[in-house]
């Protein structure tokens, strides 16, 4: 499905010619024993944009999460990582908007997803949660859907559904394989230039180059 078809008629500034993104929040959860895990990968986007950057991150106790600036002027980014664990990221998110005075058509929440294989990327400009407890608890905080949101596939741990949600938890709290560490570097290089398209040319642009996404 095209981002088109998920934009609003009344949001037209979010098709071309930019979009006003002003904070991006990447999901995970917190502590040494989840990093570089599938669940984590939101933060891995995150860590990699600001590392390109020089910045770094800072906790932020009234934003319940670690925050970093990169960018200046008219594309200064905050870039937000909750810690308050996946199930209540919206906490934090909600905080933050609230704190900085943006609206929800100013985030992006980069997210894992399950039901993509590694190597593909999907934009949308709003939607359900999908069965993501990260995206639905930011759904409820914000009280609303009408958010932007990059998810990066981790693929699924097999086929069948039985079997499939028998592993699931240990799928997405397990580490990508050495096999996948050079395609999951193209995603977060890809991932890295999208949301500068996004800034530039908006999320219709951004959304046919990451939806296309192949990685060589």
């Amino acid at each position: 499905m095209p981002v088109r078809a998920v934009l609003q008629a009344s949001e037209p500034s979010r098709l071309g010619s930019g979009f006003d993104l002003k904070l991006v929040v990447g999901l995970g959860n917190p502590g040494d024993q989840y990093r570089q895990t599938r669940h984590n990968v939101g933060f891995m986007a995150l860590e990699r944009l600001a590392s390109r950057s020089g910045a770094g991150f800072r906790n932020q106790a009234r934003l319940h999460g670690l925050l970093a600036e990169v960018g200046v002027g008219e594309q200064r980014l905050r870039l937000l990582m909750p810690q308050t664990f996946m199930n209540d990221s919206g906490r934090s998110i909600r905080a933050a908007l609230d704190w900085f005075d943006l609206k929800p058509d100013q985030l992006l929440v980069v997210v894992d997803d399950m039901d993509l294989p590694l190597g593909k990327l999907r934009l949308r400009a709003s939607g359900s949660a999908g069965g993501h407890n990260g995206l639905r608890s930011t759904i409820s905080h914000l009280g609303t859907q009408d958010f932007a949101r990059l998810r990066i596939g981790i693929g699924a741990p097999a086929d069948n559904p039985a079997e499939r949600k028998a592993r699931t938890v240990g799928h997405v709290l397990g580490r990508f394989a050495a096999s996948e560490q050079a395609v999951l570097d193209q995603v977060l290089s890809e991932v890295e230039a999208g949301i500068t398209v996004i800034q530039r040319l908006g999320l219709e642009r951004a959304g046919n180059r990451l939806n296309g996404f192949v990685p060589a």
